[in-house]
């Protein structure tokens, strides 16, 4: 392996920056987030789903959920309309993008796998995150008055892992914004602005 395919797969990787999500489309939702925006917070809630389920390496399917949407830096991202017309060979997308790389790209390579057929609880983690993530970012939508509520069901039907089912069980009760509503003073503003607008 030689240090140039490494600099060829990391500039790759930066086209998950400009392919948005295409489903939302449907709904009408113009400003969508990119595969790699989406991506972002799928590894988080892949951490965060693997510590519910008590699994020994949360590491492992955090890493799992960074690498799983990258096929589609060549294959863009078809929605489940178009994909019913459309048919694209992603495993060998995925392949020919990490063959350059030796071990490591092998490594790649099965952590993709592990998320595309999750089979073992790693992998049905990081699938069960990407739904959630799909879940949440609808839920957003529907809060600003986007017909999305289908993609909130049909994500949540579709949870595996019990920390994920009861997560998406309480979502549509959440406001997307409760998180910020409860800071009831900011601590950062100077004393003589705190004075001036009394209490926040």
């Amino acid at each position: 392996m030689e240090d140039e395919n490494i600099w060829d797969f990391i500039f790759e990787l930066g086209q998950q920056r400009f392919v948005n999500h295409d489903g939302l489309r449907l709904a009408g939702v113009k400003d969508r987030d990119s595969i790699g925006e989406h991506t972002l917070r799928v590894a988080q809630i892949a951490y965060l789903l693997a510590k519910l389920e008590n699994y020994e390496n949360p590491y492992e399917v955090c890493t799992i959920a960074v690498f799983h949407e990258i096929g589609e830096c060549r294959v863009g991202d078809i929605n489940k309309i178009a994909s019913r017309y459309i048919k694209c060979d992603e495993a060998n997308a995925v392949k020919e993008q990490t063959d350059k790389l030796g071990d490591i790209g092998k490594e790649i390579f099965e952590l993709w796998e592990k998320f595309e057929h999750a089979e073992d609880k790693a992998g049905i983690i990081a699938r069960d995150a990407d739904l959630l993530e799909l879940a949440v970012t609808t839920k957003e939508l529907l809060e600003k008055g986007y017909e999305t509520e289908d993609w909130i069901v049909n994500q949540i039907e579709r949870l595996q892992t019990e920390s994920a089912k009861r997560l998406g069980t309480i979502l549509k009760e959440q406001n997307s914004t409760n998180w910020w509503k409860g800071i009831k003073k900011f601590s950062y503003l100077p004393e003589k602005v705190k004075k001036h607008y009394g209490k926040i």
